[in-house]
């Protein structure tokens, strides 16, 4: 009576069990509450997830300023800018912003970081379009690494203006090709 063949089978998890149990383990991390983040640090400083918010709401209203910049060179820009300057400011308010109206004077408004009008608007409205997608951009990276440091809801939202914020880069360069 002959041996059965030997079995080839490796010792150990299989791959698809390893991505399985990869897979739920990040399932089970997104769900959490993320009660832990959202408490107050040991000083008194506002939480993580507090800071975030604010910074998004910051930079949003750095879009709409570099926006209102823009438009208030280039007038004739207002059709295509219009609904993506809205957008902006809809993300502003999302997390938590306040917006004014559009002033003449934007395009004078220095602020720190990508998101913020420069001092001057550039020459032509093709630079001024360019240099709006370059800071739609920027910011859309930036807050696509910052989901993964906040927890849930403000997880999901920075990830919707961030996938909104590409959308907005795409179409700014959209005719420039």
């Amino acid at each position: 009576m002959p041996f059965p063949p030997l079995s080839r089978t490796l010792s150990g998890p299989r791959r698809r069990s390893l991505l399985a149990s990869v897979a739920g383990g990040a399932l089970l991390v997104g769900c959490s509450d993320g009660a832990a983040s959202t408490e107050e640090g040991t000083a008194g400083s506002p939480s993580v997830v507090e800071r975030a918010r604010v910074r998004a709401a910051r930079d949003s209203r750095g879009m709409v300023e570099r926006y209102d910049a823009v438009l208030s060179a280039y007038p004739t820009l207002a059709e295509r800018l219009g609904p993506l300057r809205a957008e902006a400011v809809r993300h502003a308010e999302a997390f938590g912003g306040m917006v004014t109206e559009a002033s003449p004077t934007a395009s004078a408004a220095p602020g720190p970081g990508p998101a913020s009008p420069s001092a001057t608007v550039p020459a032509t409205d093709r630079d001024a379009l360019a240099g709006l997608a370059a800071a739609e951009r920027s910011l859309a990276d930036r807050r696509a690494k910052e989901l993964l440091d906040v927890p849930g809801e403000l997880a999901r939202l920075l990830a919707s203006v961030a996938a909104a914020g590409a959308a907005h880069a795409y179409l700014l360069t959209e005719n420039a090709r």
